[in-house]
Formats: C-alpha cells, sequence, structure tokens
C-alpha cells in the first residue's frame, strides 16, 4: 500500500493501454512513455506491463505503508527518499514509513514510478489504464488526489532484488545513435506519408521542412502543433475513419493535431503522415513549447527501428538477470 501525500492535477495510474476495443469507441490509453514503463518493470521483475504511476504535474509525494521496491524512470526528477537524492532508472528497497518525492523534471514532461508487483487497480478490458475522457480506470476513472490509497499487487514470481539496487543506462543514453538529433533542442519526428499526404500540394513539402511547436492547447488525446497553417490543395471532405497513436490530422485551421495514447478512435480530418512507434515515446517526452520537425522515413527504417529497441529492452532483461545471479538472488 502507498499513500499519495502530494500531487497535482492529470497524474494517472497507466500501464501499456488496452488495445482491441478501438472498435467500439475506446482509446487505447496507456503510458505516454511506454518505454519508461517497460524499463522500470523489468528492473524490479514485474510483468512489463505492469501498472504504475505516471507524472505530468509536480511536485508528487508519497508514502509507502510497507516493505517494497520501486523505481523512477522516464524523466530526470531529482527524487529523493526521505530527503536524501536517489538514482534513476534504478532499483530502490523502501521501508515502511519512507516517503518518496519526485520533484520537477530539468528535461522532459513525466517521470514513472514503477513499483514490486504494480499498482494493483481494477483491470477493465484487459488493463489498468485511466481513461480520464471515459471516466474509468486507474483509480477511479480520475487523476491522483491528495490522501489516495492505492494498493500493490503480490510480486508472484519476482525474485528478490540486490540492496544495492539494479541500474541501466536510460534510453536517451543507450539509443543516442538511433534518433535523428536536432539542433538548439530541436525534437525531430520520423514520419511516413499516409493517405491524404498528395492531397497537400505544396503544403505538404512546407508540413516536412518547417519548424512547428507544441502548443497549450495539447494533452494526452494529441499534440496540436502551432506553425505556419497548412492545408489542402482543393476542399476535402471526407467520412470518419478509424485513427490510432502517431496520426497526424490536420484541421481546416491548418495547425496539424497528432494523436497521442489517448487518441481519438476515429476522425475525419485528412491525414497527412503517420509518426513512426519507436519516435512515439519521444513524442510523450515532449514538454509545451517544445520545438518539433519532421523526418521523412520508410516502413524499412521504421522496422530496423523498433528491433533496436527490442534489442535494447532485451538487454536491460539478461543484464538484471546476471546481476541478480551474480548476487546470488536467484539461481
Amino acid at each position: 500500500m502507498i499513500e499519495v501525500l502530494q500531487t497535482g492535477p492529470l497524474n494517472t495510474v497507466q500501464d501499456l493501454g488496452r488495445p482491441g476495443y478501438r472498435s467500439i469507441g475506446v482509446s487505447a490509453s496507456g503510458a505516454m512513455d511506454p518505454l519508461a514503463v517497460r524499463i522500470g518493470n523489468i528492473l524490479l521483475g514485474n510483468d512489463e506491463g505492469a501498472a504504475a504511476i505516471e507524472l505530468q504535474t509536480f511536485p508528487f509525494k508519497l508514502r509507502f505503508a510497507v516493505d517494497t521496491a520501486f523505481s523512477v524512470t522516464g524523466a530526470d526528477c531529482k527524487a529523493t527518499l526521505d530527503g536524501a537524492e536517489i538514482l534513476p532508472w534504478c532499483t530502490h528497497l523502501v521501508a515502511a514509513g519512507q516517503v518518496l518525492e519526485v520533484a520537477h523534471p530539468t528535461r522532459f514532461a513525466r517521470g514513472y514510478i514503477t513499483l514490486s508487483g504494480g499498482v494493483d487497480v481494477p483491470i477493465l478490458m484487459g488493463s489498468r489504464s485511466t481513461t480520464l475522457r471515459g471516466g474509468f480506470g486507474g483509480s477511479g476513472g480520475r487523476p491522483l488526489a491528495n490522501g489516495d490509497r492505492l494498493a500493490l499487487a503480490p510480486s508472484v514470481g519476482s525474485a528478490p532484488l540486490p540492496p544495492g539496487g539494479i541500474a541501466v543506462v536510460e534510453p536517451e543514453v543507450a539509443l543516442a545513435g538511433l534518433f535523428p538529433e536536432g539542433a538548439d533542442d530541436e525534437l525531430l519526428i520520423r514520419a511516413i506519408v499516409a493517405g491524404e499526404h498528395d492531397l497537400f500540394g505544396e503544403d505538404a513539402d512546407r508540413f516536412w521542412s518547417q519548424q512547428w511547436r507544441i502548443s497549450s492547447q495539447s494533452d494526452r488525446t494529441g499534440y496540436r502543433l502551432s506553425g505556419s497553417p497548412i492545408k489542402p490543395s482543393v476542399p476535402v471532405e471526407m467520412r470518419s475513419h478509424g485513427v490510432v497513436p502517431g496520426v497526424v490530422q490536420v484541421p481546416p485551421g491548418g495547425e496539424p493535431i497528432i494523436q497521442m495514447s489517448d487518441a481519438n478512435t476515429a476522425g475525419g480530418y485528412p491525414k497527412i503522415a503517420g509518426v513512426i512507434e519507436s519516435d512515439l515515446w519521444r513524442l510523450g517526452q515532449a514538454r509545451i513549447g517544445s520545438r518539433v520537425r519532421f523526418v521523412r522515413s520508410t516502413h524499412a527504417e521504421a522496422l530496423e527501428t523498433e528491433k533496436a529497441i527490442r534489442r535494447y529492452v532485451e538487454d536491460v532483461r539478461r543484464t538484471s538477470d546476471m546481476v541478480k545471479r551474480a548476487l546470488g538472488v536467484i539461481g
């Protein structure tokens, strides 16, 4: 059991989402940075999809009511345990009564607290994720509030953790050569042309060449981009069609919207591009006001990037098991 002592709005319980229900109007939801959740869970010996706490407003403070273990991943939030700074991307053993505090990150947007066994809230449609617009999942379908008490699931089958903890090189560093690097904090995001791309004529080229800014009208549903508007060369009327996270739609005003974790299940705006899945976690860590430029990619590049991330995840799993064996906590 943990108790929330201090929280801001929009901090929620999230796992890797509930795919498979878009046909009945239910978005997948799940963590905006699923890679951070997966790595934190692997380090703790949890299932990769165990529920975690997603933080996007700070500071956040909780008290542990039981002896357990946890990790803080995602954005570097300068977390402290009873006032002493702790390493991110590392497991920590904790005693009942200790207090974890997570401060505003120096970079990036979202931090994650993974806990041994995972947060134990009801499973709805195969997931513990919070869907705020639908008002279900997580802790009563709402953001966490001061005084909330959350149960922890039993850590069935997981090996004991060594007292010194297990740390990992974070994805931003370990995978640095895998992602395009922009100048002056510009975030380069790879995307593939989508169905209505060519309807934008010369504006399609400007979509790729210009720098966009993530506007304040952005949330877990989608990022609205500010910049010089782009519009189809001829008026377009479309029926609503299915959309998924990563799809870039262009409403009549001409400012693109990137569908994110709580993506709409359908929409009628023309699609100009689709962000490759392997770059979505990087977008999930982008702050309001961040500058973004799109880089044309291919299906082949997207597949190779996915393979590289899978290798990184498996390397973390093997390293974690190797450390436990070396310290005699597993056979």
